[in-house]
């Protein structure tokens, strides 16, 4: 089984690359082959998953509070969120997704998307959230989130770009993206919590709630940072990131 100190480990790299255009599937699949962590595995990968919801529902409180009474926005997210839940029930269930999570694909991946989210960035803000976020755009940016499922793809990366590729500034598209990702994370985290209940395992129910706190800190701080930087900085860093560390993944694959 895992250590505490390896959730530790695991919690911070999925609640720092979570909601990080840089894709936390990839780091804690990277990561666990790297330290060839015990048991690490889809499970314990959701479980980390519903710390960054629990963060994100925390920090934007009052925005959700303010949804509820806004029906529309709260429809828009509803129909940006259709997309991704029957492509990744069905990748989850027929086990296509353990095929994905390759180092290959993470490197391909990473590489693709993080050139396609320097393109992204590029285009003029034409349009703000508040206005202008539409039922359409709603749309093409589940659609686009549905290649999240993909490791390496990064689902923050993803919707950041085609927000951006719709005009939105990079802070309204990260806006959309943390508000999208809430129903995302929380079917994910409910399939998680069914297989812990299924699982029966005591120690296994200790280290995922373990999982749970440690993935939660480090989302609240990484939302609260990257908010406050993408004011004032453009995506380059996190762009030449992903293409680095395509390059080494590729690199150990190829040679």
């Amino acid at each position: 089984m895992l250590s505490s100190v390896e959730i530790l480990i695991l919690g911070a790299i999925q609640g720092i690359s979570e909601f990080l255009p840089v894709s936390s599937a990839a780091h804690l699949v990277l990561f666990s082959k790297y330290y060839e962590f015990n048991n690490q595995n889809l499970l314990i990968d959701i479980s980390l998953h519903l710390g960054s919801l629990i963060a994100i529902i925390f920090y934007f409180r009052k925005d959700l509070f303010n949804f509820v009474q806004n029906k529309s926005f709260l429809i828009k997210i509803v129909l940006g969120t259709i997309p991704i839940i029957p492509v990744g029930y069905i990748l989850y269930q027929t086990g296509l997704i353990n095929h994905l999570r390759s180092l290959e694909v993470i490197g391909w991946m990473s590489l693709i998307f993080g050139i396609l989210l320097y393109i992204s960035d590029k285009f003029k803000i034409t349009k703000k959230i508040d206005t202008e976020f539409t039922n359409s755009s709603a749309i093409i940016i589940g659609l686009f989130q549905v290649l999240a499922l993909v490791p390496g793809v990064s689902r923050s990366g993803i919707t950041i770009t085609s927000g951006r590729l719709l005009g939105f500034s990079r802070f309204d598209s990260a806006k959309i993206s943390f508000f999208l990702s809430i129903p995302t994370l929380g079917a994910a985290s409910f399939l998680g919590i069914y297989n812990i209940y299924k699982e029966g395992s005591t120690e296994l129910n200790f280290l995922a709630i373990i999982a749970v706190i440690f993935s939660f800190i480090f989302s609240y701080f990484t939302i609260s940072i990257f908010l406050n930087f993408i004011k004032k900085f453009s995506l380059n860093i996190f762009i030449i990131y992903r293409i680095l560390l395509s390059l080494f993944i590729l690199a150990v694959v190829y040679l």
